[in-house]
């Protein structure tokens, strides 16, 4: 049943879909909002569902040479974890300082980590980009986010 590594990894998918399908389901309704909360994490997890039954179904062999071009080399591993601890931190600090500040810091971070230098186009898409979706998500599918520390 399970002979690839993509069959082992679909069915882990699967199950993981299927668990983040039944927590989405158990979200809070809001009462008169036009697109409740739920919508975007159903969407989400029907997406993974579809994608795990296709990467079930894949042809594809693995070869040796895609065994090799999956081993992480350990000078990455110390990068990896230090992005891990940022994403940790960005959940950790979310609701506390807003979905707009910590974004903006966890972007420009995190950019500035993985080595792009140029720090005023990285300030400048740091605060734009959360700027704009959650302007896009309060205002206009009146979906609420942490507004934390600031005033709107």
């Amino acid at each position: 049943m399970l002979k690839t590594l993509n069959q082992k990894i679909s069915l882990f998918l699967l199950i993981f879909s299927g668990g983040y399908l039944v927590m989405s389901y158990n979200l809070p309704a809001y009462p008169y909002v036009p697109v409740d909360a739920d919508l975007v994490p159903k969407a989400l997890g029907y997406i993974m569902v579809v994608l795990a039954v296709l990467l079930y179904f894949d042809k594809q062999s693995e070869t040796n040479e895609e065994k090799e071009k999956r081993a992480i080399p350990k000078k990455e591993i110390g990068v990896l974890s230090v992005v891990a601890f940022m994403i940790f931190c960005y959940i950790f600090l979310f609701e506390l300082l807003g979905f707009v500040v910590v974004t903006a810091l966890f972007l420009f971070i995190c950019s500035r980590f993985l080595g792009y230098t140029n720090v005023k186009v990285n300030a400048i898409v740091s605060v734009l980009f959360p700027s704009l979706l959650y302007y896009l998500f309060h205002y206009l599918l009146q979906i609420r986010l942490p507004q934390g520390i600031l005033p709107f």
